[in-house]
C-alpha cells in the first residue's frame, strides 16, 4: 500500500523500483496498491491482493479506508500475518484535528502504537542528515550485508519514543548539530496480536535514503525476515 503525493516521500516510485529492483528478481509476487485511486482514501484493488497476500508492505500517511478495506488490514494482521512498515506508515491511519473523516470511512489512530509499537509525536528538522548507527549487542539476520556505515537519514527524524516493552530496536538514528531530539529508533522489530504477527518498521523512506544500496538491502532483508515462519 503506498500513496503518491507530495508529503509522501515520493513512496510509489520507490515501491514500484523496490518491487522491480529487489524483490520480484528473488521470486516473489508483488502488487503494488496505490491510493487514492478512484478517489481520495480508497485503495482499489487492496482487497482482492491482501486477501491471500503473504505481506503486508505499508507507506502511506493518513488515509481513512472504507470499512471493508480497513476490516481487511485488520484481518490481515489477526490472521498472524506480517507487515513492513516504511516511515510514514507511522501516522498511517490518524487524522489530524483539521482533518474531516468522511461518512464511510475508518480510522485507526491505535495503529501506531498497538501494532507498530512506536508513537507518533513529530519529527526533528534540524541536524540533518542524521546519522545511523546500531544498537549496541545487536545481532540479528535483518543486518546481514548491510554496511550501517553508509546510511544516513537526509529527511526529518521521527520521535517515535516511547516504543513498546516487547519492541527490540535494531537502528538508532543521531541528529547532528543544531537539533533537539535525543537519539531515536530508526528499526525495530516486535510482533503483534495472538497470532504473533512478525512486524518490521522503518523511519527510513526518503527518496535519498531509498537511493542508498544498504538501505534497499535492510528492507530486502526485512522482507526475508517477516515472512519466515
Amino acid at each position: 500500500m503506498a500513496v503518491e503525493e507530495p508529503d509522501n516521500y515520493d513512496a510509489v516510485n520507490s515501491m514500484n523500483a523496490f518491487a522491480a529492483n529487489e524483490l520480484r528478481p528473488q521470486g516473489h509476487q508483488v502488487t503494488v496498491v496505490v491510493g487514492d485511486k478512484p478517489v481520495k482514501h480508497h485503495f482499489e484493488g487492496l482487497v482482492a491482493a491482501l486477501k491471500d497476500a503473504d505481506l503486508l508492505i505499508l507507506f502511506s500517511r493518513r488515509r481513512f479506508l472504507p470499512k471493508e478495506q480497513m476490516e481487511t488490514v485488520r484481518a490481515h494482521l489477526n490472521a498472524g500475518k506480517p507487515l513492513l512498515g516504511i516511515r510514514t506508515a507511522n501516522h498511517a491511519f490518524i487524522p489530524r484535528p483539521k482533518d474531516t473523516v468522511d461518512a464511510g470511512l475508518t480510522i485507526w489512530p491505535e495503529f501506531t502504537h498497538d501494532v507498530l509499537g512506536g508513537e507518533n509525536t513529530g519529527y526533528e528538522t534540524k541536524g540533518l542528515p542524521y546519522t545511523v548507527s546500531v544498537i549496541d549487542g545487536i545481532k540479528t539476520p535483518l543486518l546481514e550485508g548491510v554496511n550501517t556505515a553508509n546510511i544516513r537519514g537526509y529527511q526529518s527524524l521521527y520521535k517515535v519514543l516511547p516504543l513498546a516493552a516487547d519492541a527490540t530496536p535494531i537502528l538508532i538514528g543521531t541528529a547532528g548539530a543544531g537539533a533537539s531530539t535525543p537519539p531515536q529508533p530508526v528499526a525495530w522489530t516486535r510482533s503483534y496480536g495472538a497470532n504473533k504477527a512478525r512486524v518490521f518498521y522503518t523511519s527510513l523512506g526518503a527518496p535519498e535514503d531509498m537511493r542508498i544500496a544498504d538501505v534497499r538491502r535492510l528492507l530486502a532483508n526485512a522482507v526475508k525476515w517477516t515472512l519466515e515462519k
